[in-house]
């Protein structure tokens, strides 16, 4: 039992992902995963989370790693750390939005230490990678001590600090597809000067085809609401079109008047600054996610 700064608790350091998921049912839902830590010790020192046990996941092999599908998409271990991200030479040739999120995320101790997994599953509404993985459309994998499942993106970020994670369940990695010839990514975003969380972030993930129509685009925005959120609107304005920057600014108007009365107001920006310069950052993000296809 350790004690201190935060309130008593119990800590197990688990060797395989089936240990991990049976600590958790032990707690039958008051235990805490450990990944970076950078989001969970924090809230344990306020008192707002004060778990019965920490469940630390850094001695799980199982989860850590980067490698390429049979496919050709990428697989990403939850205990992959923002450095080996920005340092892949595989993620930045398959999906670059991905270590371009990651080297905007605080500072190098926080990307030295800090998970692709805690991120996600922290489901923070001005954290990088959720939406990046809105706009890759990342399957999310889980396991417990009895299954495994995939959850759809599209289904994981529920609310705020809420996914669809199961009390026993261990994100386990995630993976996208393969993004080909004419597709590109990107994430762009305005950080809060202090804390380099977003106060708006946006990613985009566009494909065109040999006679430049857009065949396929996702946007993910984060910062702006309760969670991370997809841009539907938009992708319907630059799909099956020429992504002229005409087009590119009606998508990115169109997708920020999409989320009116989802933003959050508060002491970092109002809810009518957010919603300008979401459409800004969706331009910006749209833009250079097009380049990177073209070429």
């Amino acid at each position: 039992m350790t004690t201190g700064v935060t309130d008593p608790f119990a800590y197990h350091a688990p060797a395989t992902v089936r240990e991990a998921s049976q600590a958790l049912s032990r707690y039958r839902g008051d235990a805490k995963l450990l990944a970076g830590g950078h989001s969970l010790i924090p809230m344990m020192k306020l008192r707002i989370a004060s778990p019965q046990a920490i469940v630390d996941l850094r001695n799980i092999d199982d989860l850590k790693g980067i490698s390429e599908t049979d496919d050709g998409g990428l697989m990403i271990g939850s205990m992959t750390t923002y450095h080996e991200l920005i340092t892949s030479d595989l993620v930045n040739s398959k999906a670059q939005a991905i270590a371009e999120a990651a080297a905007q995320v605080a500072d190098t101790q926080v990307r030295n230490w800090g998970t692709i997994g805690g991120s996600l599953a922290h489901a923070d509404p001005a954290g990088d990678l959720p939406a990046v993985a809105v706009a890759l459309d990342f399957q999310i994998h889980a396991s417990s001590a009895r299954s495994d499942r995939t959850i759809s993106c599209d289904r994981f970020f529920r609310g705020y600090l809420e996914t669809a994670l199961r009390a026993n369940e261990v994100l386990t990695g995630v993976s996208c597809a393969a993004s080909g010839d004419g597709s590109g990514s990107a994430y762009v975003k305005l950080a809060n000067k202090a804390s380099h969380y977003a106060i708006v972030g946006v990613a985009a993930a566009i494909s065109i085809d040999a006679g430049g129509m857009c065949t396929a685009a996702r946007i993910g925005i984060t910062g702006a609401g309760p969670h991370a959120v997809r841009s539907r609107r938009a992708e319907r304005i630059l799909v099956g079109k020429e992504l002229s920057s005409n087009v590119i600014a009606r998508a990115a108007q169109r997708g920020g008047a999409e989320l009116a009365g989802l933003f959050n107001d508060d002491v970092h920006a109002s809810a009518e600054y957010r919603e300008a310069m979401t459409k800004v950052y969706t331009e910006r993000a749209i833009a250079l996610a097009t380049e990177r296809a073209s070429g």
